[in-house]
């Protein structure tokens, strides 16, 4: 679902009009899915000065086939009263859902995130116990590191070794860490029924896992 939206270019300051998706079904358009992935289908160049942009704007991201819908909604990106309004119908649509997984997230980095946790076959629940216990073993020697934010990056190889990336002084730094911790913090949490993602659109993230585990 495409739609045409002014975006001020952050270089120049100059007004262009540039192409939103307010919905993508990877299922009609699969085309789409790697331009999630890699982060292009939210970025335009302006035609004045060339700087690569940013889009804010919201998002709802459905793949039929994994059962997955994300809803990207960076903050001041719909008006109060339209905001309102976009929650209903999604809290609406959510009840005809059963088996699917939602999630509501902030930023285009986050939704990339999820996507890939999906593809790789990994609850995001669990991977937020693994930031969480990642970020506690790298701080006992350096405190900055349980403040910076964590992103699953990619799983890989025979022993399905975990990659985690973060920023430090500028720089990405990655971290890789055994699948046997993803176990570890599988079986905590399925040891801990109370811990749940909430109804409908769920927020899953650092702030939420903080609720349970501090």
């Amino acid at each position: 679902m495409k739609n045409f939206v002014q975006a001020t270019c952050t270089a120049c300051g100059r007004s262009t009009e540039v192409e939103t998706y307010g919905g993508i079904n990877v299922a009609r358009e699969p085309e789409l899915k790697d331009r999630v992935k890699d982060g292009s289908l939210f970025v335009w160049e302006c035609p004045h000065c060339g700087r690569r942009n940013l889009i804010r704007c919201q998002t709802l991201y459905h793949d039929p086939d994994q059962r997955l819908m994300i809803w990207l909604l960076p903050e001041g990106a719909l008006p109060e009263a339209q905001l309102e309004t976009v929650e209903k119908a999604l809290a609406a649509q959510a009840e005809g859902l059963d088996g699917y997984v939602l999630r509501r997230v902030d930023d285009v980095g986050s939704l990339i995130e999820k996507v890939n946790l999906h593809d790789a076959g990994l609850d995001d629940r669990v991977m937020e116990m693994c930031k969480y216990v990642t970020k506690m073993e790298l701080g006992a020697k350096d405190p900055t590191v349980q403040q910076a934010p964590f992103k699953f990056f990619r799983i890989e190889g025979p022993d399905h070794e975990i990659t985690l990336t973060y920023p430090r002084d500028g720089q990405m730094q990655g971290v890789r860490i055994g699948f046997n911790v993803y176990e570890d913090c599988r079986g905590i949490l399925q040891r801990n029924p109370s811990v749940q993602a909430g109804p409908g659109f769920a927020r899953v993230d650092a702030a939420w896992l903080a609720q349970y585990f501090r």
